[in-house]
């Protein structure tokens, strides 16, 4: 037999073999096991992106209602203040000392000041002490008066003030050169 013959005689046997199945089924399809992840991945991000929005979105309005609390609550400290402003101003257009009247606006000053510092306010030392640009803003350079205040505040022109140790506004200072 040649080599013609016996291709043709194995071709004729293997006719009578079933041929296997080609296909894959679903779940041994890599694509479709891709793509299945691939949804999987796609819902949960999208799940987390709106739970993150939703949590960007209540801490927004948590910090409005803390601010908008916070406030009132200074407003309802400084009403007595208020009233003693009010209180005083009536008292004094029918005494005509003024030792009277300059004692009840130390007294007033006072309960002011007290009201502010329990909310954190505190006043900024700055007379003596060395510039800096962090907590004083520089209205003036003058010649110093002594070689020890060179570059250090001479003058207090409107004091600063620390709110919970931060600055609350600069101490606008006259400094010695």
């Amino acid at each position: 037999m040649n080599k013609a013959e016996n291709t043709n005689k194995e071709v004729e046997e293997n006719e009578d073999i079933p041929l296997e199945e080609t296909e894959v089924s679903e779940s041994e399809n890599p694509i479709v096991s891709i793509e299945k992840e691939r949804d999987e991945w796609k819902d949960k991000f999208v799940r987390l992106y709106s739970e993150y929005e939703n949590f960007r979105k209540r801490t927004a309005k948590e910090k409005i209602d803390i601010s908008r609390i916070s406030t009132q609550n200074v407003m309802k400290d400084l009403l007595s203040v208020l009233d003693d402003f009010d209180r005083a101003a009536e008292n004094n257009l029918k005494v005509d000392d003024s030792k009277v009247i300059k004692e009840g606006i130390d007294l007033i000053y006072n309960k002011l000041f007290k009201t502010l510092e329990t909310k954190g306010l505190k006043p900024m030392e700055s007379k003596g002490t060395k510039f800096d640009v962090d907590l004083h803003d520089a209205i003036t350079n003058i010649p110093a008066p002594s070689k020890k205040l060179k570059g250090k505040v001479v003058d207090v022109v409107e004091k600063g003030y620390y709110l919970n140790e931060h600055v609350l506004r600069f101490a606008k200072v006259v400094v010695g050169q």
